[in-house]
Formats: structure tokens, C-alpha cells, sequence
């Protein structure tokens, strides 16, 4: 599958050491291919050539008026993909019993839902029962990375929507108190390797958190030597700053991701993690193995002088193996008419 990012470069890491898991990843990257190789880029250039201009003109305007829409519908196409596959399942609103997958805990402060409904309601005037809501998803997300100043890259398109929203598939995401252990299980169970995990992670070089993700690691952390309190790895002086920034209880202060450089896309997240200011612990677990160190570190200066355009051509590339996890294609699933309920 051709694709084209333009940011050109490309950057070597480390494979994985261990036989086993080099035979596992050769494994799920070929279930991946399978999958891949039923998207397209310009799936449709003719059933509906307006598709991604639209979406993308939708995406624009949702961010010219609420920067802060934009990482967040970077982040709804991670919490799609990563729970039953890019099916656009996490759109399905619940019944009222609070039995959808979009009503699990995990999926807490998820928003752009209503700028992929819109798109999808454009597109429905002008391609009734053509593009699925899990390719808005893809394309929203890539749009939204262009558009905080990342990467432009094409998304091959072709999926279709699933037809299954269950609360209890989403206790599979990735959660901020993982560890690095967990973390590399379920991107591995995603078919997804160390780098992508750290390329992935990065997309919190733009965004915001609540205060909520950061209690648990600054005042209810257990401590090696029993008892709680503050994650012994933030810095002294980080920590202070975290702490004036999000006290006891306070659940909805929000605060960048990406310390210092929060509305720009660049990879200073990563010399932040490596720097052990790390916002949420799922970040700062990232400089807790080899494996991913090699990683981070070759994005931030001490591999490589020319992380930067390596940075964006391999996020692009991260991007694109994350919108093939799972994809339903061909005659399964469904257009939905309406993303937020099954047809």
C-alpha cells in the first residue's frame, strides 16, 4: 500500500530482541496487511469525490472556532481503533441504559462525536449511504493533525462502520496508570510495536488533560515502601508545579499534556518524557524500558540530529497502522446513515 506523507525521512529503531516476540509481530503484521490491503487511498474518488474535502472542511471550521477540538479528535480515533478495531463503534450513542462502548469510564472526556456527526450529515446530501463513519473518523483525525501544524499524509479509506457497541470492550484501552508492561500488551495485541506505542503516544505533544488523570500519580501513588503519596519519579521541582496546577479533588483543571509547548506539534514531548517531565504516568512509563527508550531517545537528539523530519514521516506512518487495526471491509458491516446508531 502506497501512501505519501509530505515530511520526507524515515527513522531506524531497534527491532524487538526476543525471538518469540519478533515471530508474534511477524505474525500480527501480516493480519494487518490482510486488512490493509483492503483500504485504498481515494476509496472515493468516484462514488463520492468530495469526501475528504468535506470532512476536512468540517474539521477546519470545528477548529477555527474551538482550537481545542482538534487533539481531540486526534484522540477519538485512537479510542475507535483501539477497542474492536477503526468500526466507529465509540460513535454509537447508548440507549439509556448505559450499556454503549462510548459510556465506559475509559472513554471519560471524549469529545468531537457532534463534528463527525456533521460531516456525516453533509456527506449523506451529497452521498446518501457511500461514506462510512469510520473513515470520517480516520480522515478527521488526519485532518486535525494538519491542522495544529503536524504532518499532511494520506489515509487509505474503504472501511465500513461495525455493527456491535459493548461497554465492556473498551476496558481493553490503554489506561494513564499502565505501565510499561501493559502498555507494550495491548499495542502488541493491536499489532502494533514499541515505536508505534511512542509515536502514538506523542500525538500529546498537542492537547490538554484534566486534573483528574493525575491524582492517583500525585497524591495516591503506592510507594516502594508501603503507604501512598507522590510518584517518587517527578522531579522535586515538577512536582511542586504539578501539584499548584491540579490540588486534591480538583477534577477538571485542564493543563498540557506536552509542558512547554502544548499548542505545537513537535516532538518536544518526547525530550520532555526523556527529561522526566512526563505530564501522566502513562508518558513517563515510556522511559521504563529499553526497548521504548531506544525510541524516545531516537526522536529527541541523542541517536539522531534529524529527528525532526524523521518525527512526522514515521507519526504519519503510525498513524496509518493504527487506522488498520481491525477494519471491516468489503460487504460486512455497514454505512450507518447516522453515526451515532446502527442502521
Amino acid at each position: 500500500m502506497a501512501r505519501r506523507c509530505r515530511s520526507s525521512g524515515g527513522g531506524n529503531v531497534p527491532g524487538l530482541a526476543a525471538m518469540a516476540a519478533a515471530s508474534w509481530l511477524l505474525v500480527a503484521v501480516a493480519l494487518a496487511g490482510v486488512a490493509d490491503a483492503q483500504l485504498q487511498v481515494g476509496f472515493y474518488s468516484r462514488s463520492c469525490p468530495g469526501a475528504e474535502s468535506t470532512v476536512a472542511d468540517v474539521v477546519r471550521q470545528a477548529g477555527s472556532a474551538d482550537p481545542t477540538i482538534l487533539p481531540a479528535l486526534l484522540r477519538l480515533q485512537f479510542h475507535d481503533c483501539f477497542v474492536r478495531g477503526c468500526d466507529g463503534s465509540v460513535l454509537i450513542k447508548g440507549g439509556g441504559g448505559g450499556s454503549a462502548e462510548v459510556d465506559n469510564s475509559k472513554h471519560q472526556g471524549l469529545r468531537g462525536l457532534e463534528i463527525i456527526e456533521g460531516a456525516k450529515t453533509q456527506l449523506e446530501a451529497q452521498c446518501p449511504g457511500v461514506v462510512s463513519c469510520a473513515d470520517i473518523v480516520a480522515l478527521a483525525a488526519r485532518d486535525a493533525v494538519a491542522f495544529t501544524g503536524g504532518p499532511s499524509f494520506e489515509v487509505p479509506t474503504g472501511r465500513r462502520d461495525g455493527k456491535v457497541s459493548n461497554l465492556r470492550d473498551a476496558d481493553a484501552l490503554p489506561d494513564v496508570r499502565d505501565g510499561i508492561g501493559a502498555l507494550r500488551s495491548k499495542f502488541r495485541a493491536n499489532g502494533l510495536d514499541e515505536k508505534d506505542l511512542v509515536l502514538l503516544s506523542a500525538a500529546h505533544t498537542v492537547g490538554t488533560t484534566a486534573c483528574f488523570f493525575l491524582q492517583d500519580r500525585l497524591y495516591n501513588f503506592p510507594l516502594p515502601g508501603g503507604g501512598r503519596g507522590s510518584d517518587p519519579a517527578i522531579p522535586p521541582g515538577f512536582l511542586s508545579e504539578l501539584k499548584s496546577r491540579c490540588a486534591p479533588g480538583d477534577f477538571n483543571t485542564r493543563l498540557p499534556l506536552d509542558r512547554g509547548s502544548g499548542g505545537v506539534f513537535d516532538p518536544s514531548i518526547l525530550r520532555n518524557i526523556r527529561n522526566g517531565f512526563a505530564v501522566i504516568g502513562s508518558d513517563a512509563a515510556l522511559y521504563n524500558d529499553t526497548a521504548t527508550v531506544d525510541v524516545v531517545d531516537s526522536y529527541s537528539g541523542l541517536l539522531s540530529n534529524f529527528f525532526g523530519p524523521y518525527f512526522r514521516q514515521d507519526f504519519a506512518d503510525a498513524m496509518v497502522r493504527m487506522g488498520s487495526i481491525g477494519v471491516v471491509t468489503g460487504g460486512a458491516g455497514e454505512v450507518r446513515k447516522a453515526c451515532s446508531k446502527f442502521n
